[in-house]
């Protein structure tokens, strides 16, 4: 792998209806440590929610937007679709089976995509998500399952897994996956394309499905807002804008995000790709490992602001360091 190549998914970013209920969703059902409760840097007035594994390493996170006012999202075309997880074998997938019924989560039956054992989802927003299946499968590393959280760690969620894409001109998206970006085209199953970066892998997977039937999606909540990959750091990032500079995309140049710095580029319409360095991280200064996720973190340029800040954002408590969750087997360990 050359030191320029993208490594994986770093995060999604999707939109959610109530900080509350995506709070609730994350911790208690799917058992993901909030590692980051901070707000939107471009709108402060909104709550940004990062939901990672046990440490908040990098190609783990799905972080969430909570809008004020904002619509619904509807389903379509030219939009990324559905968000995976991955867990360590399919024998997790029948542990997860029995856990969303619990729960009553609306979900498929175990399938096969690509040859990897998957369980589709969706949450209160109906926001698209999968289970995806490790067994057997080598390439990016996973990250830690949440050990203090519900979720048995055997079976637990430990990284990012495919982006589904759907898009109405795949020719046009392909050739910026392969040509731009050095993806790899691995294989076609009907309508799905299959395609790997970096040491491929769950964890290092693109999905485009392709629809010319379904009306472009529209954004809002239960929709995704973009997809960040994984680069090495700021060196790699500006190299990165200076070849999507050469080659006539437009960018947003560079953007410090304090816990990584980034880079964004809408290459297709309706699909915002952002490209994410794997430091600093989320433990520093304001919270060590212990109680990430349990205050209001602020970059450094927005602590002056913050009594005007949480004057804003509504108080949301995410304290987990004092509580303690008992692990759910569902009597699956004795099936």
């Amino acid at each position: 792998m050359t030191t320029q190549e993208i490594k994986g998914i770093h995060h999604i970013t999707a939109i959610t209806s109530s900080a509350e209920k995506n709070y609730d969703w994350f911790t208690n059902i799917l058992g993901l440590r909030l590692v980051k409760k901070t707000v939107n840097q471009d709108d402060i007035q909104t709550y940004h929610l990062f939901f990672a594994d046990d440490e908040g390493n990098p190609g783990t996170d799905m972080t969430f937007f909570d809008f004020p006012n904002v619509p619904k999202g509807s389903k379509g075309t030219n939009d990324i679709a559905r968000s995976s997880f991955r867990v360590p074998s399919d024998r997790a997938l029948d542990y997860w089976l029995k856990r969303f019924e619990h729960f009553d989560v609306k979900h498929s039956e175990i399938k096969e995509q690509f040859g990897v054992k998957v369980i589709q989802f969706e949450d209160f927003d109906e926001q698209q998500y999968q289970l995806v299946s490790d067994e057997n499968l080598e390439g990016v590393a996973p990250g830690k399952p949440w050990k203090n959280g519900p979720v048995p760690e055997e079976f637990g969620i430990y990284g990012l897994g495919p982006v589904v894409i759907r898009v109405s001109d795949l020719n046009r998206m392909s050739t910026i996956l392969e040509d731009t970006l050095h993806f790899r085209k691995i294989a076609q199953d009907g309508s799905l394309v299959l395609f790997e970066m970096g040491e491929g892998g769950n964890g290092g997977r693109l999905i485009l499905e392709v629809s010319t039937i379904l009306p472009p999606a529209r954004q809002g909540y239960g929709s995704v807002h973009h997809v960040a990959f994984r680069v090495e750091d700021r060196s790699v990032l500006d190299l990165w804008t200076e070849r999507l500079s050469n080659l006539g995309f437009a960018t947003s140049g560079y953007v410090d995000r304090f816990y990584f710095e980034s880079l964004y580029s809408r290459m297709y319409p309706g699909v915002l790709f952002e490209f994410a360095t794997d430091g600093p991280g989320f433990i520093d200064y304001q919270e060590s490992y212990e109680n990430l996720g349990e205050k209001l973190a602020l970059p450094p340029a927005y602590e002056a602001h913050r009594e005007q800040i949480e004057g804003m954002v509504r108080p949301i408590d995410t304290v987990r360091s004092t509580k303690t969750f008992e692990k759910e087997y569902f009597g699956f360990d004795e099936a």
